[in-house]
């Protein structure tokens, strides 16, 4: 396949926001190998959740810490994740994922 003269830097942004999306997997919103938004999703608060977190990085931008490409980069992760949600519950609502908390270690008290 011919390589793509990308008008817009496409490709290398990708590669940041993967890069960015990588990073999240190991940063502190994760409780054991679960993030909180596995169980927000899980729930059926997905859209709400993903689509809210959207509009609130994007209203951010500019604001709270300048213009900011984190900022940015929280709105295309959540808009990403809101795609995810939509083909879970939309496209293909029988495909969805066995419940979190069959994965969850359950510890004794």
């Amino acid at each position: 396949m011919a390589e793509i003269d990308y008008k817009y830097n496409e490709g290398e942004l990708i590669k940041e926001f993967q890069e960015y999306i990588d990073s999240t997997y190991g940063q502190h919103y994760s409780m054991n190998r679960f993030q909180a938004s596995e169980f927000i999703i899980d729930n059926g608060h997905g859209v709400g959740f993903t689509a809210g977190n959207v509009m609130k990085y994007v209203q951010r931008y500019g604001k709270k810490a300048g213009r900011n490409r984190q900022d940015l980069l929280k709105v295309l992760h959540y808009a990403l994740m809101l795609l995810y949600v939509h083909d879970i519950e939309v496209e293909e609502p029988t495909a969805h994922r066995e419940p979190i908390e069959n994965f969850v270690p359950h510890h004794p008290v």
